[in-house]
């Protein structure tokens, strides 16, 4: 039996199958991931150079230099017009059919939910909610990337508006964690795709699975690979694509 009759094997038998993701989810649909040759850690910008990706995106930067913050956020973090990709197509449609109890994901892009899936954990939230530092209004998806100002300013309070996302130096969202824990602990199966294991706490939810079948699709080796059943080094959209429902 190959490894993809064995995956479907996998998903026909089991009942509580849960998906874990990162940044390679997305890497196929045009986002740069962080840590790959080509990701966002390795891309120079001369006006960035002075400053580490992890300062960039942290409550630190946010709050020290909001200008270079948003300067860095508007040319980064855009994600108008990205459609999601074949791998967040085929998990909405196992969500539907019933073969898939959730997703946790590590991005901020909202292409899950874009997709079609319902049941999305954001364990980093996402750049397509946005909320006033001061009075906490809530501002729709293009509130940071259409403001002319170099610090968007909340209409009502004046206050910062941030993007409802968790930056370096700030803790989880308390219901995502807490639900992800849930959906870990209850699952039966767990794959976990295009992510490198490798930024906490997150990533300890992947570590900590204890149910029967741990898949691993990432085109780099994880920490996690010598504990999975099936471990597929290549396109996450391609391995995906061959599960049949």
């Amino acid at each position: 039996m190959d490894n993809y009759e064995e995956l479907n094997r996998i998903i026909s038998e089991s009942k509580h199958i849960v998906f874990f993701g990162g940044a390679g989810v997305s890497t196929e649909s045009g986002i740069p991931d962080f840590r790959s040759k080509d990701g966002l850690y390795n891309q120079h910008d001369v006006q960035f150079d002075m400053y580490t990706p992890e300062y960039l995106l942290s409550i630190n930067c946010l709050e020290d230099e909001p200008k270079v913050f948003f300067e860095f956020y508007r040319q980064k973090m855009n994600v108008d017009g990205i459609d999601p990709n074949k791998a967040h197509l085929k998990l909405a449609e196992m969500e539907k059919k019933g073969k898939l109890d959730g997703i946790i994901t590590q991005n901020i892009d909202g292409l899950h939910q874009k997709a079609g899936s319902k049941n999305v954990q954001e364990v980093h939230g996402s750049t397509l909610r946005n909320y006033c530092k001061r009075c906490k209004k809530k501002y729709p998806e293009d509130a940071i990337f259409a403001s002319k100002d170099p610090v968007p300013r909340c209409s009502i309070c004046g206050g910062m508006i941030r993007p409802d996302v968790t930056l370096y130096g700030e803790s989880l969202p308390t219901d995502a964690w807490r639900n992800s824990v849930k959906l870990v602990a209850e699952a039966d199966c767990l794959i976990i795709g295009g992510t490198s294991l490798v930024v906490n706490p997150a990533a300890s939810l992947a570590m900590g699975f204890r149910g029967k079948h741990l898949i691993i699709i990432n085109k780099q080796s994880t920490p996690a690979d010598r504990m999975a059943e099936l471990v597929f080094h290549e396109s996450i959209s391609k391995v995906l694509d061959q599960i049949k429902l």
